[in-house]
């Protein structure tokens, strides 16, 4: 695992900065308790009417502050902390699903893969997005967690198709079948001989999955149906349109998700950039014409 990061690493730029945006990120909603402390110098910057309403942009609050007073710098960072959870929990959840299931089915084959494939299939074409409408508005108290549930219900079909792809191209190599002479369990050829051969395809399927389940969040935030009991970045985005903050000069309020939501998706699309570029020989050769 290790040398394969580190041949990714070295093999593409795309690779390089999307991993270090992405760990920006992550680093900034990791340390937002500090940042907190730095900000409010022993108060609560997020407390109601911990500062004046509205105020603009300063040295003392670098994004200023919202209707309530709340500090815009220390809201991004603890929006992003949110929306990362519901990313790694949701995202790592449909992966799970997508692998054990596109494993399943394209080591298996037979009547075993045809349900599989049928299920997926039915999945994929069921419209995720009104029925994510129809059990936030009628769940009363909907958290981060129930929300990351729903969207990985919804997001392994896309994993699992690109997955059960690959395997089925590699059940039959001669490793595969060596494997099997030497009487390994089905089990043990999967993890020792397929599993990482996939791992670039998993990583891949695991951050689409991630992003996807972050912009489903703001989604559902933006139309006011999310867990409004947590603050993340849908959650920022609904209040400058309820808001107005345009119109009043508190910009900020709005650009800032925004332009934290904008890196998030660079960064996973440089990421998958690269896995492209290093894995896929044909876009190899392109890139390098």
């Amino acid at each position: 695992m290790l040398r394969s990061v580190t041949k990714l690493w070295g093999a593409s730029r795309k690779f390089q900065i999307g991993v270090t945006i992405l760990f920006v990120l992550i680093v900034f909603a990791l340390i937002h308790p500090w940042i907190a402390d730095l900000v409010g110098h022993g108060q609560d910057p997020m407390a109601i009417g911990a500062y004046q309403a509205w105020e603009v942009p300063n040295t003392d609050h670098w994004l200023g502050t919202d209707r309530y007073g709340r500090d815009l710098f220390v809201m991004t960072a603890t929006g992003l902390e949110a929306s990362l959870e519901v990313a790694a929990v949701a995202g790592l959840l449909s992966t799970v699903i997508g692998v054990v299931v596109a494993f399943v089915a394209g080591y298996k084959g037979g009547t075993i893969d045809g349900f599989l494939n049928t299920t997926t299939d039915m999945f994929l074409v069921v419209p995720s997005f009104p029925l994510l409408l129809t059990l936030s508005a009628y769940v009363r108290s909907v958290s981060l967690f129930d929300v990351s549930l729903m969207l990985a219900v919804f997001s392994w079909p896309f994993a699992a198709r690109t997955i059960r792809a690959h395997v089925l191209s590699l059940r039959s190599r001669p490793y595969v079948e060596l494997a099997r002479v030497t009487n390994l369990s089905d089990f043990e050829i999967i993890f020792q001989e397929l599993m990482p051969n996939l791992l670039p395809y998993i990583g891949v399927g695991f951050a689409s999955a991630a992003l996807g389940a972050i912009f489903a969040l703001v989604g559902l935030e933006v139309i006011g149906l999310g867990p409004a009991s947590v603050i993340d970045l849908g959650l920022m985005i609904n209040w400058a349109i309820t808001w107005g903050v345009l119109s009043l000069g508190a910009w900020p309020l709005f650009v800032a998700p925004i332009v934290v939501l904008s890196l998030l998706f660079m960064a996973v699309n440089l990421i998958n950039i690269g896995l492209e570029e290093v894995y896929n020989p044909r876009l190899r050769q392109t890139a390098g014409a």
